[in-house]
C-alpha cells in the first residue's frame, strides 16, 4: 500500500464517533481503531542524535510541527513532567544444544514468589522466571541447557531448567555457579537487547545504548518507555533553566505491551499487569503540583500516575484494602471507581498515608489498568508519546486522551513523513476534554 493510500484510508474508515466514545470501553471494537501503516514508515534505527526527532504538537484541534530539542520552548514553567526511569534488561537468552539447535528463552517477569522485580533481579545463584521459549518442542524433559559467559576475568556457567508449562508461558529456573553475581548482572552479560518484533533486523551494538533512556535507572523492563528515548541531558538542562519541574516513577514494561488485541470486543481482551514503584517524595511533589499542568512522558508514565489515583480511591473506600495483599489495580476497576469522584489530593494523600503506615519509602504495586475512550483522566493534562501500532491498546489510550482527533493526528503524521513506532518520532498531545468524552 502506498503512503498516500494508507493516509487516505484513515479518512475512509466509517464509524460513528459519537457512539464509540459514549459506550463503555468494554464494548469497544478494536477494528474501529486501526489505520494503514506502510512498512517504510516504521523506523528500524534511531536518528544519530536523540533530540533531532520530529515532534508533532496537538492542541485544541490544531496540529503543528517541531523537534524534541525545542520542547522546553513549547512548555510553560507551570508544568510537572513525569518520566519512567525503568531500565531495559537484556532479556533474550540464547542456548545452543549439543546437536547445534538453538533455544531462545525470553525472560518476561519474575515468578510470583518474589515480592517485586527488584528483589528478583537481586537474586544470586539462581532465580525462577516466567518466560517465552522459542523452540520449546526441541527441549526434551530433563535436559538442562548450558551457556558459558565471561564477566571480567571470571568464567561462569549459566544453566536453564524447565520447571513448569503454563497457559501462556513457561516457568524456567536459571542458575549460575558464582553467587557473587546478581541475576541483573547475569542478564547484562549473557543476554541480548529485546528489540520489538516489528523491528525486523538483528540487534546491533548501538542498540544497547539507544534502546535505553538517558535516565534509565532500575532494571526490569523488556521494552523501552520509548517516548523517553528522545530526551537528552541538554533538554533536561533547558527544562531546569525554565523552571519546569521533573519527576520520576518506575513502571517495568512487560512484553504484553506488544500483545495484539485479537478479541472482537475489548471486554474479552486481558490487559497485561505491570509492576510499578513510586517513591513518597514523588507523590508529595504530585500533590504540590496538583493544580499545575502534569505532562506524562510516555504511556507508561501516564498509566502509573493515573493508577496512583485509583489505588487511592480504593483506600478511601476501604482503608484496609491492601492490609493483607499487595496493592493491585485490576483492568476495569477505574471505570467502576469513577462513580465516587474523589479529589486528586484526597486520593494521593490516601496512598501516601498507606505507604507511611507501612514504614515504607515507596509504593510497590501492580497495575492492569486499560485506558480507552470513555476513560476520565484525573491527573495528566499532557502526553508525550510515540506513534503506536494500529489496533493496539496504546492507540486506544491516545484516542481516550484526544478523542476522535487521533485520526487527524495520525493522518497528518503519515502525510508529513513522521517516523513510526519505537525508534520513530513523537507527539506532544494536550488533553482534549470535549472530544475525549463526547
Amino acid at each position: 500500500m502506498a503512503a498516500g493510500e494508507a493516509a487516505g484510508s484513515v479518512d475512509k474508515i466509517s464509524l460513528t464517533c459519537h457512539t464509540v466514545f459514549k459506550m463503555h470501553p468494554k464494548e469497544i471494537s478494536i477494528s474501529d481503531f486501526t489505520y494503514g501503516l506502510p512498512e517504510e514508515k516504521i523506523a528500524t534505527h534511531p536518528l544519530q542524535k536523540r533530540d533531532d526527532s520530529k515532534l508533532l504538537v496537538y492542541k485544541d484541534g490544531n496540529i503543528s510541527q517541531s523537534f524534541y530539542h525545542n520542547l522546553p520552548e513549547l512548555l510553560s514553567a507551570q508544568c510537572l513532567m513525569v518520566f519512567n526511569n525503568t531500565k531495559v534488561v537484556e532479556a533474550r537468552l540464547l542456548f545452543q544444544k549439543e546437536t547445534g539447535g538453538v533455544i531462545e528463552i525470553f525472560c518476561l517477569e519474575p515468578h510470583e514468589k518474589y515480592a517485586d522485580i527488584t528483589t528478583a533481579m537481586n537474586q544470586t545463584g539462581s532465580v525462577q522466571w516466567l518466560c517465552l521459549v522459542g523452540g520449546a518442542s526441541k527441549w526434551k524433559s530433563g535436559l538442562v541447557l548450558e551457556k558459558g559467559l565471561q564477566i571480567g576475568s571470571q568464567s561462569l556457567r549459566l544453566e536453564a531448567k524447565y520447571v513448569e508449562k503454563r497457559t501462556d508461558c513457561f516457568v524456567i529456573e536459571l542458575s549460575w555457579n558464582d553467587d557473587r553475581f546478581s541475576f541483573a548482572e547475569i542478564l547484562h552479560y549473557a543476554g541480548k537487547v529485546p528489540l520489538p518484533p516489528y523491528i525486523k533486523r538483528d540487534v546491533e551494538l548501538s542498540d544497547a545504548e539507544r534502546y535505553q533512556t538517558v535516565y534509565a535507572n532500575f532494571d526490569g523492563s523488556v521494552a523501552a518507555p520509548t517516548a523517553g528515548l528522545h530526551f537528552t541531558k541538554e533538554i533536561f538542562e533547558a527544562l531546569k533553566t525554565k523552571g519546569i519541574e521533573t519527576g520520576f516513577v518506575t513502571l517495568h514494561v512487560g512484553a504484553g505491551t506488544f500483545k495484539p488485541v485479537k478479541s472482537e470486543r475489548m471486554h474479552d481482551h486481558e490487559m497485561h499487569a505491570e509492576f510499578i514503584e513510586v517513591e513518597n517524595s514523588f507523590i508529595e511533589k504530585l500533590i504540590a503540583n496538583a493544580h499545575d499542568k502534569v505532562i506524562a512522558v510516555g504511556t507508561t508514565s501516564l498509566r502509573t500516575i493515573e493508577s496512583l489515583y485509583w489505588l487511592g480511591c480504593k483506600l478511601l473506600q476501604d482503608p484496609k484494602a491492601f492490609e493483607k495483599t499487595s496493592p493491585f489495580l485490576e483492568q476495569w476497576e477505574a471505570y467502576d471507581l469513577n462513580q465516587q469522584n474523589y479529589s486528586v489530593e484526597d486520593a494521593l494523600n490516601a496512598v501516601l498515608d498507606h505507604i507511611k503506615n507501612k514504614n515504607h519509602n515507596a509504593l510497590l504495586a501492580k497495575t492492569q489498568i486499560i485506558i480507552a475512550p470513555g476513560y476520565q483522566f484525573k491527573i495528566a493534562e499532557g502526553l508525550i508519546t510515540n506513534f503506536h501500532q494500529p489496533s493496539s491498546t496504546l492507540l486506544l489510550l491516545v484516542a481516550a486522551f484526544i478523542g476522535s482527533d487521533w485520526r487527524k493526528v495520525y493522518d497528518y503524521a503519515l502525510k508529513n513523513d513522521f517516523r513510526f513506532l519505537s525508534y520513530g518520532d513523537g507527539n506532544l498531545l494536550w488533553k482534549n476534554t470535549e472530544k475525549a468524552v463526547s
